[in-house]
């Protein structure tokens, strides 16, 4: 009875998958596949109907099928950004051009520290479609702005503040978040004590949620920010992350792969450690953080950042607010006009943001950015190809160009040109592996019943065109790019759909 009873039931499962492939769908056809497994390119087509993959193989289409032939062009999965800031530019460009535009079919946002609370983000999301899938973490210096309020965060939280801290992280964590995210070098966290974030850490373990971190110091103190993650992963038991992990000290140099050392031997010992990574050798955050020990009025600290943690003639403001002609120069160039040596005008340049924030309290937008240029093409390299490491553009839709160009980069200068990388392995740090760290159990590979995030690109053109100059210049080699079953992205324009959907945490 209990064979008759399954047979019964094996009859109606393929009964009902005949009824679906009878269903009219899209066929995209004469491709090689890369499925975001690793796994060598293979020819095939690949069917959708609605929002999911429903076939993969030598398929016959149906007479009411629409069929698009890829012309031998790689498909593959749609690519996950794993640290990015692309979340306002969802809402004040809606046709996503800066995601799309490099293939990208999920951006996880919530990171270095803020985030939205997730009734907020909840709440927007389904009042206002997207064009791509969105997952966040929600932030510590969100949470200490919360509990300590924003204009007394430059000291330790008190034990009655952490406890609120985890009250609403946890409460966070039941709603969907991802997990945990901290931004120690900056100052809204700089002064937290080791003890709050690893307090924080441990309610997102118990959780089962993650923890990705901008560690205190990627330069002068790496050594002991990378100790303190590591000692998290430890003492937790959870997934660790090092946000866009990178070399700023250039003493340093050349050291990646004592650090991955430090990385595989506590992977060894069971902690599972990792990093994201974006393919520049400049950063993108505010002028403070050059000065590790935030004395900013202090000339020798501003002599040292200008000879060791970045290069001034070539790191270019991407944003000023006091002084707008300033955008798009070199410190360099400033501390010519303003007749000051470069250190001199770091220091010029943070005083006169600081009276300017101070003088418009009200002021909404950004006060100041920097793309600076701190880091070894090699180090990146050694970093990019690492076993453990995933793929992020850690940008927005303005200033430093990796908000337009990092997986177009990654594709075109590290696979096809310097060959860092096979093709089916970035793809799969850029999706499978990613999804597998966020356990998105059903996006991230070409596969049935997954949703269908693809990306049609062509692996002999495909490049990013952003550059400091103009950064939001359209990559090349991204054809057709599909969210959740619906084409978003073709021949260079949007087509005006917004299918995406917020991601939670399960």
């Amino acid at each position: 009875m209990v064979k008759f009873k399954q047979l019964i039931l094996t009859i109606l499962a393929f009964a009902l998958h005949l009824a679906v492939l009878a269903q009219p769908g899209t066929i995209i056809t004469n491709i090689q596949l890369v499925d975001g497994t690793g796994k060598p390119a293979v020819n095939a087509s690949v069917r959708i109907i609605g929002n999911k993959i429903v076939a993969i193989g030598n398929l016959k289409p149906n007479k009411m099928d629409q069929i698009i032939d890829g012309k031998g062009k790689v498909l593959a999965p749609g690519f996950i950004d794993s640290h990015s800031h692309h979340f306002g530019d969802l809402n004040k460009n809606r046709a996503g051009l800066s995601t799309s535009s490099q293939g990208i079919t999920t951006i996880v946002i919530g990171q270095d520290g803020n985030g939205y609370p997730m009734d907020s983000l909840t709440k927007w999301m389904q009042m206002n479609p997207v064009v791509s899938n969105v997952a966040t973490y929600t932030g510590q210096s969100s949470l200490r702005e919360i509990a300590m309020g924003e204009n007394d965060l430059y000291r330790n939280a008190t034990a009655k503040e952490i406890d609120q801290m985890k009250s609403i992280l946890a409460s966070e964590l039941e709603k969907g978040s991802l997990g945990l995210s901290t931004g120690l070098e900056y100052e809204a966290s700089f002064y937290s004590s080791k003890q709050e974030v690893l307090d924080l850490a441990k309610v997102t373990a118990a959780y089962k949620g993650l923890y990705t971190s901008h560690i205190r110091s990627e330069d002068l103190h790496m050594d002991e920010a990378i100790e303190e993650i590591i000692e998290i992963g430890r003492q937790t038991k959870m997934p660790v992350q090092v946000s866009h992990i990178k070399i700023a000290n250039k003493l340093n140099w050349g050291t990646a792969n004592l650090i991955l050392k430090k990385l595989d031997d506590a992977r060894k010992e069971g902690i599972n450690i990792s990093a994201d990574i974006y393919p520049y050798t400049f950063w993108n955050s505010t002028l403070r953080v050059l000065f590790p020990g935030k004395d900013f009025d202090n000339l020798a600290s501003a002599e040292m950042a200008t000879k060791q943690l970045f290069d001034p003639s070539a790191s270019y403001l991407m944003q000023y607010a006091p002084i707008p002609s300033y955008k798009g120069k070199s410190v360099t160039e400033i501390g010519i006009e303003r007749n000051e040596s470069p250190a001199q005008a770091l220091m010029s340049l943070i005083k006169i943001a600081e009276d300017f924030k101070n003088a418009n309290p009200n002021y909404s937008g950004g006060i100041e950015a920097i793309a600076g240029k701190a880091m070894s093409e090699e180090d990146v390299k050694v970093f990019m190809a690492w076993p453990e490491s995933i793929i992020c553009s850690d940008g927005n839709a303005g200033g430093h160009p990796r908000g337009y160009g990092a997986f177009t980069r990654v594709l075109g200068k590290y696979v096809r040109e310097d060959k860092v990388l096979p093709l089916e392995k970035a793809i799969y740090k850029m999706t499978g592996q990613s999804a597998d760290f966020f356990s998105f159990k059903d996006r991230g590979r070409i596969a049935v019943g997954h949703f269908a995030d693809l990306v049609l690109l062509d692996p002999n053109t495909v490049i990013d065109q952003a550059n400091i100059k103009n950064s939001k210049a359209l990559s090349t080699g991204i054809d057709m790019v599909w969210v959740n079953g619906t084409l978003v992205y073709q021949t260079q324009k949007s087509t005006g759909k917004q299918p995406g959907v917020l991601i939670k945490r399960k």
